[in-house]
């Protein structure tokens, strides 16, 4: 019996560590599966695996840490074999700004997806920056809510979701403590932020304003602003949707660990009414 990888990606190639250009091909599992269909990918498996591309790349600062990550969806991503190509673009010892681009693997030459990122160095604590206080984390509310009928498996059911106000069914802002309970890469832990990133594009979806049966609004972007490296498993995700009657939207959010707020995050969302 063939191996099922409890993670979202299997790495199948991949060039040497310490290349200029990293290039990687991943076989997808049926966990990055989105709610609509088991053929195409919650965006929110694809943009950890670009972060974890573009943290270690030569020419980045030592210990570097993503200070903002920029995801373009440029179109439906599949649950299929992918190529990851990432690189640092604007090499620095202090700031550094890498890119990242994922396409099938069986058409290249199309851009599913990018990040740019920029890296910032990290540095030791010795009082001089002011410490300004955190926005502090909600209560952790253990209130588990069933997928919804009709939802497909795969991404929904490789979160465990805690509500502490809202739920995938209930319109309006949201609140919900996330955990990752299959890995990114399989046989490999994710780190903090991979976990964080792989639910932050799920902004849109926690706090939804209309039944998405009836009203498309699918994101075609995510920005992370982070001031702190995440730390945990554990993260929680504060968002709120808002819609234009002219067929754009916005889904904001904040997301931080137990230690409080790390991150805010922005979508813009393309909105029509299902026929």
């Amino acid at each position: 019996m063939a191996h099922v990888p409890e993670a979202y990606y299997a790495i199948a190639d991949q060039s040497p560590v310490g290349a200029a250009v990293l290039t990687q091909r991943v076989e997808s599992s049926g966990h990055t599966a989105g709610p609509w269909s088991a053929g195409l990918s919650h965006a929110g498996p694809p943009a950890a695996l670009l972060t974890r591309a573009v943290t270690h790349l030569p020419g980045a600062p030592v210990d570097a840490l993503a200070a903002r990550l920029c995801f373009d969806i440029l179109s439906p991503i599949p649950v299929a074999d992918l190529v990851v190509t990432a690189r640092v673009t604007r090499p620095g010892s202090r700031v550094a700004l890498a890119g990242a681009t994922l396409s099938a693997a069986d058409d290249l030459e199309r851009p599913l997806m990018t990040l740019r990122a920029w890296l910032v160095r990290q540095r030791a604590d010795d009082g001089r920056i002011p410490e300004v206080p955190e926005v502090p984390a909600p209560p952790e509310v253990r209130a588990p809510v069933p997928r919804p009928v009709g939802w497909s498996s795969g991404y929904i059911d490789s979160v465990a979701w805690t509500w502490v106000d809202g739920s995938f069914q209930a319109p309006g802002p949201a609140t919900v403590w996330s955990e990752l309970v299959v890995d990114l890469i399989d046989g490999e832990r994710p780190t903090p932020l991979q976990r964080m990133v792989a639910v932050a594009d799920s902004a849109s979806g926690i706090s939804s304003v209309a039944d998405p049966a009836a009203l498309l609004f699918v994101n075609t972007d995510l920005t992370l602003h982070l001031t702190r490296p995440p730390q945990g498993k554990s993260f929680w995700m504060r968002a709120r949707t808002d819609l234009g009657r002219t067929g754009i939207g916005r889904a904001t959010g904040e997301l931080g660990d137990a230690g409080g707020m790390v991150a805010t995050s922005a979508q813009c969302l393309f909105v029509e009414p299902r026929t």
